[in-house]
């Protein structure tokens, strides 16, 4: 299970926000620009700012929600307004391991925390990702299998820096949430390869 499982449903509530986008002359590849370029600005600011001023680990799952809201906005414009692209397949795929990675080692300036934690975490987050692109070059489709998928990552850090703003955990709370997600990560990508070749054969 994974929350990918409601991506359907999201879509549905964005569509006419993609239509009025579309009207406006926005394409995909600059929203998906826009998305990483936002990413990593709110992992700069984190990083530099939320030791001292825990609320500014608020922008993480104030970030998180609009960003997942944004790739779908991006998936939506080019497969319903015909704007699907080569380079855009190269860009939805490379911003967003590029971001994801900014994002969770934003918590590294946090104080006592493991950073082998936070590193591996964004390690095995594009492995993951590698994962279920690699479906393609074996005649399955895209892998989007979770527990621990992009979304579910979006959320999990979501909650930390949450958790972070109210001073409900501290550094040793962000390092085994990092370590489980890891694993998790580690796990999801196991089943990415086995669904992909389950599917191909």
């Amino acid at each position: 299970m994974s929350i990918y499982a409601l991506k359907g449903r999201f879509q549905d509530l964005l569509r006419p926000a993609v239509a009025g986008l579309y009207r406006a002359g926005v394409t995909a590849n600059a929203v998906t620009l826009a998305a990483a370029l936002v990413s990593l600005a709110v992992a700069a600011a984190v990083y530099v700012w939320g030791p001292g001023q825990p609320l500014w680990y608020l922008a993480l799952p104030a970030w998180m929600l609009l960003r997942m809201a944004l790739n779908a906005v991006d998936g939506m414009l080019a497969r319903e307004f015909g704007q699907q692209s080569r380079l855009g397949a190269y860009l939805n795929e490379l911003c967003d391991v590029i971001a994801d990675a900014a994002l969770y080692l934003s918590l590294l300036s946090l104080p006592g925390v493991a950073s082998s934690a936070l590193w591996t975490l964004a390690w095995l987050a594009a492995v993951c990702e590698y994962a279920g692109v690699l479906g393609l070059m074996v005649g399955a489709s895209r892998r989007y299998d979770g527990p621990m998928g992009k979304s579910d990552r979006a959320f999990v850090i979501g909650v930390t820096g949450l958790l972070l703003a109210l001073g409900w955990i501290a550094a040793s709370g962000v390092t085994w949430i990092a370590w489980a997600a890891a694993a998790l990560c580690a796990w999801t990508t196991l089943r990415r390869v086995r669904t992909g070749l389950a599917e191909a054969g």
